[in-house]
């Protein structure tokens, strides 16, 4: 028996690829974060910059919490503020799929959108603004260590001791880079030959959750030498493997995922032998008023 919903956050399920790899001395794993309760890996680092905010004093129940997203954050955030009885107001971009804006506001948070040609660089100035002025805290999940620290605490060990400590590439897409940095520190202190593999989108590609960022708004959490290799997928090959990931592996999953998987495949084919590691972010329930799996 659980105390709280927020127990259930973790410990998700790892689970080998049945069709997508012909190399007989690869094994390509996929570690499912759909099965966190709030639908995706967002889950962990959520809970942890809200709790330790909370723990530190940062924050009270009191505070007004803001911040911008492409939406799995979003969703994790409004789940976790609401256990915690906070209220948070959350801004996206108006072309944001509506399941992923619904979901936020289900749990009772403010959803705000912004233009859409802004993308989520312009969502991220709204929410700079507004905490500027003085009303706001911001969870700045790009700029905030308890973000990568979570998966330093959780994914990383989770993939070790699942592996029976055999993992030799990790493979995750790209995004506020929270669960490659955590993961990888992790997983470097227990064995520095592990490879740890970035996904981005090629240019002019667009992958919900997957970004290449401008200067301006890289993440300040990311620090480039714990990626040991970056390798970018089309928007195309994102939205492929998608769909084969559902219709041969029985995995349901969003865009980010199918572009980390079809890195992860292409990986796969150029080892002589290994144990890959790839993280399915989320559940592709929350995609389906896009014209992915049309």
């Amino acid at each position: 028996m659980n105390d709280s919903i927020l127990d259930l956050i973790g410990n998700t399920p790892l689970v080998k690829a049945q069709t997508l790899v012909d190399n007989p001395k690869v094994q390509l794993y996929f570690k499912l974060e759909g099965q966190n309760p709030g639908g995706s890996v967002k889950d962990r680092a959520a809970y942890n910059m809200i709790k330790s905010a909370l723990d530190r004093g940062d924050i009270t129940r009191e505070t007004k919490l803001i911040e911008a997203t492409s939406g799995n954050t979003g969703i994790a955030l409004a789940m976790v503020a609401r256990i915690f009885k906070l209220d948070i107001e959350l801004v996206m971009p108006e072309n944001s799929t509506i399941e992923r804006v619904q979901t936020m506001r289900a749990y009772g948070a403010k959803v705000t959108l912004t233009d859409a040609d802004g993308g989520i660089e312009g969502a991220r100035d709204y929410a700079e603004e507004k905490m500027a002025g003085g009303d706001y805290f911001m969870i700045n999940q790009f700029s905030n260590n308890d973000n990568w620290q979570a998966h330093y605490n959780t994914t990383g060990p989770e993939i070790w001791n699942d592996t029976k400590h055999k993992v030799t590439h990790f493979v995750s897409s790209m995004g506020t880079t929270g669960t490659i940095m955590g993961t990888s520190t992790f997983l470097k202190e227990k064995n520095k030959e592990i490879q740890i593999v970035g996904v981005q989108p090629t240019d002019n590609s667009r992958i919900p959750g997957i970004r290449k960022w401008p200067e301006a708004y890289l993440p300040k959490i990311f620090t480039p030498k714990k990626v040991d290799r970056i390798m970018e997928v089309s928007e195309d090959d994102a939205v492929a493997m998608t769909k084969k990931l559902a219709t041969e592996e029985g995995i349901f999953a969003g865009m980010s995922s199918g572009g980390a998987t079809a890195a992860a495949v292409r990986l796969c084919n150029e080892l002589e032998e290994g144990i890959v590691v790839s993280i399915v972010c989320d559940r592709g329930d929350r995609y389906l008023s896009s014209n992915i799996f049309d």
